[in-house]
């Protein structure tokens, strides 16, 4: 089981393959997985067009700032914070800087908790 990861080797994997929902690649890349448990590094550029993920999600935000809508409610987030999302809840980055940068947990079972 790996238990160590850094920043460099995991952001060396993005671009990640190129599919419908990223024609320039997946923008992001798998760093840790146990169990229910995965951390991921993601970076998108320009837009980003995630949906819902079935499982209860954290971002800690590692560079960059912009905002994370959910719902109608818009979080204004920097380098440094934590962020919550629960499963199947719609949300997306906006307005965020060129470097921005997050590990996201997911973990738990489909649905949330």
């Amino acid at each position: 089981m790996k238990v160590k990861t850094t920043f460099e080797e995991v952001f060396s994997r993005i671009p990640g393959p190129v599919t419908a929902e990223w024609p320039m690649g997946e923008r992001f890349a798998v760093a840790l997985a146990h169990g229910t448990m995965s951390v991921e590094y993601y970076a998108p550029l320009g837009k980003d067009p995630q949906t819902p993920h079935e499982q209860d999600e954290v971002y800690f935000i590692h560079r960059g700032a912009g905002e994370l809508v959910i719902g109608s409610d818009r979080h204004a987030f920097k380098a440094g914070d934590c962020l919550f999302v629960g499963a199947n809840v719609e949300h997306r980055f906006e307005n965020f800087s060129s470097d921005f940068g997050t590990w996201v947990v997911f973990w738990g079972p489909r649905g949330g908790e």
